[in-house]
């Protein structure tokens, strides 16, 4: 907690005396995130603030004052009860708190606990009973989307991994038996199973580096036109017709800088997204716009005229996992997406385009170096 400005000091929740009984702590406990509990020398609870009253359901005239103890009835995992395990103020003098860990108020309700012992002096007396409370949401989000996270996963390397299988074994025990037609078509599914794996690997990857704050951005000249050209041309030679798509491209385009392979990434991503689950003509254009801070930035949108994305599903878009349709996919694509345009200064957002199906618009900041100043 940050010390600020002499205050009376206060039992009922507000502010707390420092062990040095000089200056008051000039933040208000019901301003914290997390719960706060304090108990003074006697065991005695003289802090509970709003977040505490919120996860434990325990009113604050029901806590303040009454031992400890009672207000946080707490049992591990096995059913042992907490404090009388943990003993904070006739066990050792050397302790100096608790680590966070998870813990059952009465009825099973899941709660994570941590504390920290403030003494006289490093061997006395417990002069102060600092509990942190925490819900345990989060955490069981994050594992859900962890387990979700395995099972795709695991889901869409199964398909890949057992073709490639299949087919090496054939071909080794039986290469005499098939014409060189036969080998080539075997050798070709094999290498795009190989490929999509390949991809999946670095989906995973970028999401690691998303999610750690860790991703890269190594800015250099990008000729956004000539990228969205190629992407065309790949869905073409993929089998698509020509007449698919329309590309508007203002020629008044400032310099950007931005990293080649990501915005490659990124629109590689939004022309299969649109071609796979939209319908009719793929509309590319590209334009300068503001970016945030009213800097120069480009702006790229990317729409189709299919059923769009249904208004309720809008706010999911760019989370993990998330499909509009059932037509494969691993519903890490947009989250991706996103990451990277954001990586860049930039921003995305989703709507519904002039045709009635999705739209995505994404603008990036010129971002030129300091010396092109």
């Amino acid at each position: 907690m940050a010390v600020g400005t002499s205050r009376p000091a206060e039992t009922h929740g507000s502010s707390l005396r420092p062990d040095d009984g000089g200056e008051v702590f000039g933040i208000d406990p019901d301003e914290l995130p997390d719960g706060l509990v304090v108990a003074d020398e006697t065991g005695r609870v003289v802090c509970f603030n709003d977040a505490a009253v919120r996860i434990t359901a325990v009113t604050k005239a029901d806590a303040l004052g009454l031992p400890l103890e009672r207000v946080l009835p707490l049992e591990d995992l096995k059913g042992r009860r907490w404090w009388t395990l943990t003993d904070p103020y006739g066990g050792l003098a050397t302790r100096v708190g608790q680590p966070e860990r998870n813990l059952l108020l009465p009825g099973g309700r899941e709660v994570l606990v941590s504390a920290r012992y403030v003494r006289e002096r490093p061997t006395g007396p417990i002069r102060r009973l600092v509990v942190s409370l925490r819900g345990t949401e989060a955490r069981r989000r994050n594992e859900r989307s962890h387990a979700e996270l395995i099972a795709t996963v695991a889901h869409e390397l199964r398909s890949p991994l057992t073709s490639v299988k299949g087919f090496t074994a054939t071909l080794l025990a039986k290469w005499e038996r098939f014409t060189d037609d036969q080998k080539r078509l075997m050798l070709e599914t094999v290498d795009a199973d190989a490929n999509r794996v390949t991809r999946l690997i670095a989906e995973l990857l970028d999401i690691s580096r998303i999610d750690s704050g860790r991703l890269e951005v190594r800015r250099q000249p990008v000729d956004v036109a000539a990228a969205v050209g190629r992407h065309i041309q790949a869905q073409i030679a993929s089998g698509q017709r020509p007449d698919r798509f329309f590309v508007r491209i203002d020629r008044r385009l400032p310099d950007l800088w931005a990293d080649p392979d990501k915005i490659d990434q990124v629109l590689g991503n939004l022309l299969e997204n649109a071609v796979r689950h939209g319908e009719g003509t793929v509309t590319i254009e590209v334009a300068p716009a503001a970016a945030k801070d009213d800097e120069e930035g480009t702006a790229v949108t990317v729409s189709d005229e299919g059923p769009g994305i249904p208004e309720e599903s809008m706010g999911r878009v760019f989370t993990r996992f998330w499909r509009g349709s059932k037509r494969g996919g691993t519903g890490l694509g947009l989250y991706i997406v996103k990451g990277i345009v954001e990586a860049h200064g930039g921003t995305i957002t989703v709507g519904r385009g002039p045709g009635g199906g999705a739209e995505f618009r994404f603008i990036l900041p010129v971002g030129a170096p300091a010396y092109l100043g």
